[in-house]
């Protein structure tokens, strides 16, 4: 499994990162086809400054129903409908993210939620550890600790061939984290603040709990202005555009 960090960076673009989106795929080059987890509100630009062609975008995959997870989304479903998208693009997110997404639609572009599309927007919402199947991968959410008006997830992928890995989104230490990245190969995990932040993850609590994490590859993301000032020497840390396969 191909995955890209498309955007590594927290809600405010600390350090000049874009927000979270992740890319997953293409696993026939020649029909390129990706899934997104997450589309924050900057992830367009990411996705074209990294050489994506957005409508090559099959899946989003979305943790919750923050802006710089999900805010993208309205702009990827009219960016497709100005350039002639077919294919249709299926959403998974939290429960609320239908109405969400309608109302984030109507905020941005009034009027773009009941435009008639050449494609459908199809979406699905996460159930607690129950999986689903997008066709070419197996999604997996662990509700987590993040306040944003709907349940907050981790997401576990698992593609055909058995590659697996886990994105925690935001989240104070859960062991639901445990479960969600247990034998991995990649986890793209939160650390956000030296210190404890409420709702976030900090590298005090991710520190004392590493030993009972399992994944074969950590990886920090979404980190806050504290954090990149930090000497992260000892962590592997994310950036804008970097491409690992599993």
């Amino acid at each position: 499994m191909r995955v890209t960090v498309v955007g590594s960076g927290d809600a405010f673009g600390s350090g000049g990162r874009f927000q979270t989106c992740i890319a997953l795929g293409p696993d026939d080059p020649e029909v390129p086809s990706h899934t997104l987890v997450d589309c924050g509100a900057t992830s367009l630009v990411a996705l074209r400054q990294q050489g994506f062609d957005p409508n090559s975008i099959e899946t989003v995959l979305i943790s919750h129903l923050h802006a710089d997870h999900f805010g993208g989304l309205p702009f990827l479903i009219l960016d497709g409908q100005f350039r002639r998208r077919t294919q249709d693009l299926t959403v998974v997110g939290p429960p609320g993210t239908r109405d969400r997404l309608n109302e984030a639609m109507e905020v941005c572009f009034p009027g773009s939620s009941t435009a008639e599309r050449r494609f459908a927007v199809h979406v699905a919402e996460h159930a607690e550890r129950t999986p689903l199947s997008t066709g070419r991968l197996t999604v997996l959410p662990f509700e987590v600790r993040h306040a944003s008006g709907a349940p907050a997830y981790a997401i576990r992928v698992e593609d055909t061939q058995g590659a697996s890995i886990a994105y925690s989104g935001d989240t104070e230490w859960t062991d639901a984290l445990i479960d969600a990245s247990a034998e991995t190969a990649l986890f793209l995990c939160e650390g956000y603040s030296p210190t404890p932040v409420r709702w976030h993850l900090d590298l005090e609590a991710l520190r004392e709990n590493l030993d009972r994490l399992t994944t074969r590859r950590l990886v920090l993301t979404h980190l806050s202005p504290a954090a990149l000032e930090l000497d992260l020497d000892g962590w592997e840390t994310a950036h804008d555009g970097l491409s690992l396969t599993v």
